[in-house]
């Protein structure tokens, strides 16, 4: 099989291995590198390097595919970019995704607008960006946060699967509004601690003040939020430590 062999209108296309484009017969612009790289392919402005990279595309546009069977079985989805053996391998029709890394976004098949970074992502999951692996990446550094002040800023929680997000104190977000009663006399029994970290957490040993989870546990243990393991994690009133003066 030999590469553009069934072109008739195409062009400026460059197709480089067996197979490589072999089906596109009017799509202009295309790059396909490797074997059966863009086989299927009649679109234009795609960008196929590796073996199967593209290889079901047939209208997706502008399109970057890079290793092997990146994008393979995309066939409408447009303006897509995968990088990394596997990535967004099982995107069909879904546009404007990233993946960068070996099978990340792989799990993708329909959604748009997904950047996946070392990460699978989820089938039919839009609009959401998955960084690193739970189960491998155990620390997060991310440069200039820390020190930047946002005047008109919110806190950001996060929950035992990684998920980021803000807590909202409008009453339009809300049911069941009703005053506590007696059931905030749990919020009063809890006692404030002033505490130090450990050592492998805060070497500088920063004098902080809040909540022990486990002793708020002992008051009423639905303020509290467990791990994945069931371990008290940390305290559903969502209380912010402060450095001690």
């Amino acid at each position: 099989m030999r590469a553009l062999e069934s072109n008739t209108t195409g062009g400026s296309n460059t197709a480089d291995g067996v197979g490589a484009l072999i089906l596109n017969r009017t799509g202009s612009n295309n790059t396909a590198t490797g074997e059966f790289a863009l086989f299927e392919n009649d679109a234009s402005q795609n960008t196929a390097d590796g073996q199967n990279a593209l290889r079901h595309n047939t209208t997706g546009n502008n399109n970057t595919a890079i290793g092997q069977a990146s994008l393979s079985h995309n066939t409408t989805g447009s303006n897509n970019t995968g990088i990394g053996q596997n990535a967004l391998r099982f995107n069909k029709t879904g546009s404007f995704n990233i993946g960068l890394g070996v099978n990340a976004g792989s799990e993708l098949t329909t959604g748009d607008n997904n950047i996946d970074i070392a990460n699978k992502g989820v089938a039919g999951e839009e609009n959401t960006i998955r960084i690193g692996k739970a189960e491998t990446q155990t620390a997060t550094f991310i440069a200039g946060i820390s020190g930047a002040t946002v005047p008109d800023g919110v806190g950001v929680i996060i929950d035992t699967s990684g998920h980021l997000g803000t807590v909202v104190s409008s009453a339009r977000f809300k049911d069941g509004i009703k005053p506590m009663d007696k059931a905030s006399e749990s919020v009063l029994a809890l006692k404030p601690v002033t505490f130090r970290y450990k050592h492998e957490l805060d070497p500088e040993g920063i004098p902080q003040f809040g909540l022990v989870a486990e002793q708020v546990e002992k008051v009423n243990p639905d303020l509290v939020v467990r791990d994945a393991k069931g371990r008290s994690l940390h305290c559903a009133l969502r209380s912010r430590e402060r450095d001690v003066a």
